[in-house]
């Protein structure tokens, strides 16, 4: 595997746009940076066990992309606690560990519990996962347990307790255990300005849709999607001043609760495969040369 060094030393200099100095975080220089193209980039980033020492920023997309200047979650707080942590990825930049908070407050609130359970969040240095997640690589996803965490486990506890389901009939419908509690914080993740999605299977998404009163523009953010009926999946809009990170797309308009119900009717009565659809190609894992530029030097830091 070649390597090409580049000489110099790293720096970090304002951008500039239109002749005016920009607030916005600057792309890391890769100037001093060994810069390796073909790496495996899930085993370089996944066996990084410290942050970059740079300003925390996001680069690339959700599934594509790595995290500067990462803060870490502590293990415990005073409304949370931070599962599996074994894993090393209760890391993210400070937005997303402050929505954490907010959700864990708002968990806290409620009769039935005294926080959330955190689950994986991003790496120390993001970028793709040696297991699990294809996205939560820059920093700005994160899972919420949805079961009510009563608090107070060991760090053995914390790797051993499962997660409670609570999807019925593949994830048409909830359980008898769905109540008001995993509303609550689904709500409190949805009501933020700085989320842009939650991911929850399609038959929570049809509850709350069939019990939210009043002002009910939350919905939209909450998507139906495979799975998620353990945690429920926060993803936060790239920051204003982090113009290395790739937006997705916003929701379709509308609250999106007949989409969601379509989603139940095809778990109920699966439409029949067509024939004319192409094979799925088989998964590419990631190389450094598919990640933006400012990557390698987040990895060199």
């Amino acid at each position: 595997m070649s390597a090409l060094r580049i000489l110099g030393v790293l720096g970090l200099g304002l951008l500039t746009a239109c002749g005016t100095a920009s607030r916005d975080i600057p792309t890391p220089s890769l100037a001093g940076v060994e810069v390796t193209q073909s790496g495996m980039a899930k085993q370089l980033f996944g066996n990084k066990a410290t942050p970059a020492a740079l300003p925390s920023a996001p680069y690339g997309f959700y599934s594509k992309g790595c995290l500067a200047g990462a803060q870490q979650l502590p293990e415990t707080g005073p409304t949370w606690q931070a599962m599996r942590l074994s894993r090393n990825r209760n890391w993210a930049l400070p937005e997303t560990i402050d929505v954490i908070q907010r959700i864990s407050r708002a968990g806290a609130a409620h009769p039935a519990s005294n926080g959330i359970y955190v689950g994986d969040m991003s790496q120390p240095s993001g970028g793709p996962m040696l297991t699990g997640h294809a996205s939560h690589q820059v920093g700005l996803d994160a899972d919420i347990w949805l079961m009510p965490a009563m608090l107070g486990l060991s760090r053995q506890q914390r790797e051993g307790i499962s997660a409670q389901s609570y999807r019925r009939n593949a994830g048409a419908y909830t359980t008898s255990d769905w109540s008001s509690f995993q509303e609550t914080i689904v709500k409190a993740a949805a009501t933020d300005p700085r989320v842009e999605r939650i991911f929850i299977f399609p038959g929570a998404k049809v509850a709350m849709c069939e019990n939210a009163t009043g002002d009910r523009s939350w919905l939209r953010k909450v998507r139906p999607w495979y799975g998620h009926h353990y945690h429920f999946h926060v993803r936060l809009s790239c920051p204003d001043n982090a113009p290395g990170c790739e937006l997705q797309d916003p929701p379709p308009a509308g609250d999106g609760c007949e989409e969601a119900r379509q989603w139940v009717r095809n778990i109920i009565n699966p439409p029949p495969p067509d024939p004319d659809a192409p094979a799925p190609k088989p998964k590419r894992e990631l190389t450094m040369s598919d990640l933006p530029q400012a990557c390698q030097a987040v990895l060199a830091r």
